[in-house]
């Protein structure tokens, strides 16, 4: 069963309808619970007043009809009561020997002397404490104040009442409206944050959008950049993300045709020549046994160097530990000599440890090396070089062949990329792939490789790293002569001993 998702524009309109219904529901009900306790002092306070003013009446007033003091608890309670009003919502009588003898002028919300329950329970209290009592004109708060003049022997109380209900009755009005407000301003916020929403999460509507309409063969689709807020920056960012993709999934296209088109020339020369051999001559079965297997050692070089470039993105690519880089430098050259008759020199090198992958560096110098070989004549000069510079390590192959042209010197460095060879009147041997190699291997440490003049004319390529945790045992180079000179014979010496 398939569970209905709610919208992002739903959960928002949703958290502001809530945090506002709390921001104006905890003030109205804070505001009448203290209203309501303030009330009730008040009611308290009034009572009590009342019976103060009972106690002082008793004292300074006389009888009307006399002009003596009181000889009566009835006839003092019914003067109070003609010269006292009672405040409003609330009343008194009196009780005689329980019984209801008068009570106070005016409308009353409910007759509770006429209540017999009522009378009964006044004339049995003990105390003069003041209590809650239910009546149907809502809750009551009452007093009863017990009267005694000398000679009379009769049990006499004034009962004070407050229909405190009533009184609350502006203060429920009050609380009503505010309810009431409250529910309007509600409705109208989440009207307002609804639209507000939609307003700002249009681009991110259209974000998703655009996602859905994108395929592995349409990803020219991109969203409008207005404004300058965070929603613009996730547009940017999304429309970035896209150019991105856009352009990795090009090149993987043609990667995978220019793989595909580099590999199917090998194997239709070996399925040509395989076909052919039963009918070749025996004098020439060598002839095809030996191209069958130099198209066999092209296929494993390009398979090798896609195997490498696919690894580059390894975390484990790189295996760094210290490196001598006279003896790399060295033991380099020594191994390239092996790719054809040239003038191998080591020009320059830096007697210092650091911290780097020596196997994977030594792969590039030899991609370096094959490079220059396949661009130079026999005879020609090839140099070798390393040289340590404000923190950084250089390392070099530069020949004397025709160089490359200064319009070429970035695109070199690109899968499948290969330089003009005409001059040299004969085509390339590989498929474009080694400098792309080296290119990654700088990389990887965090360095780069680019191509320039050499000083005396043709192509030098430069393998700049950073120089990790160097170790100086001295520096080997043109602006010490003498040093330089013990630095060949030093490498001249490693060179016969690794022979």
């Amino acid at each position: 069963m398939l569970r209905r998702s709610t919208s992002a524009r739903s959960r928002i309109v949703g958290w502001m309808l809530l945090l506002l219904g709390a921001a104006l529901a905890v003030p109205t009900v804070g505001i009448t619970i203290v209203w309501q306790a303030e009330l009730d002092r008040q009611v308290d306070a009034q009572l009590l007043a009342e019976a103060d003013k009972l106690r002082t009446f008793a004292r300074t007033s006389r009888d009307p009809h006399t002009g003596e003091r009181f000889t009566s608890g009835a006839a003092l309670l019914t003067a109070f009561m003609a010269f006292h009003r009672p405040e409003h919502n609330a009343a008194f009588f009196s009780l005689v020997d329980g019984r209801a003898d008068r009570r106070s002028s005016g409308p009353v919300p409910a007759r509770l002397d006429r209540d017999p329950a009522v009378v009964a329970l006044m004339a049995s209290t003990a105390d003069t404490r003041i209590r809650w009592l239910d009546s149907p004109a809502g809750k009551v708060r009452y007093g009863v104040v017990p009267v005694q003049i000398a000679g009379d022997n009769t049990d006499t109380r004034l009962v004070l009442l407050s229909f405190r209900d009533r009184e609350l009755r502006q203060e429920r009005h009050m609380a009503r409206l505010l309810l009431a407000s409250g529910c309007f301003a509600l409705v109208v916020a989440g009207l307002a944050s609804w639209l507000v929403a939609g307003r700002v999460l249009a681009p991110i509507r259209l974000v998703r959008q655009t996602a859905e309409r994108i395929s592995e063969t349409d990803l020219t689709q991109r969203l409008p950049v207005r404004g300058h807020d965070d929603v613009t920056a996730l547009a940017e960012t999304f429309n970035h993300m896209l150019d991105r993709l856009s352009g990795a999934f090009t090149a993987q296209r043609q990667f995978l045709d220019k793989v595909a088109h580099e590999l199917r020339t090998p194997i239709t020369v070996l399925r040509g020549h395989l076909e052919l051999m039963s009918e070749d001559p025996d004098s020439q079965r060598h002839q095809t046994r030996a191209l069958l297997l130099d198209e066999l050692d092209r296929m494993r070089r390009i398979v090798d160097d896609l195997l490498l470039l696919a690894r580059a993105e390894r975390p484990d690519f790189l295996s760094l530990g210290r490196t001598h880089l006279t003896d790399l430098v060295v033991d380099a050259t020594a191994k390239a000599q092996a790719l054809g008759h040239r003038r191998w020199t080591v020009a320059e090198v830096a007697d210092v440890s650091v911290h780097l992958d020596e196997q994977r560096v030594t792969q590039a110098l030899m991609q370096l090396a094959a490079n220059a070989v396949s661009h130079t004549g026999e005879g020609d000069a090839i140099e070798v070089g390393s040289r340590l510079w404000a923190g950084r390590v250089l390392l070099w192959v530069s020949d004397t062949g025709p160089g490359v042209a200064p319009e070429d010197r970035e695109q070199i460095f690109q899968s499948f990329y290969q330089g003009d060879t005409a001059l040299l009147g004969r085509a390339a041997t590989g498929i474009g792939l080694g400098l792309a190699v080296v290119r990654e291997i700088a990389q990887a440490h965090d360095g780069s490789v680019r191509a320039e003049e050499a000083p005396g004319g043709g192509a030098r390529f430069v393998i700049d790293l950073p120089a990790l945790h160097p170790t100086m045992e001295g520096t080997f180079g043109e602006q010490d002569p003498d040093s330089r000179g013990r630095g060949k014979n030093r490498c001249l010496r490693r060179k016969r001993s690794a022979s």
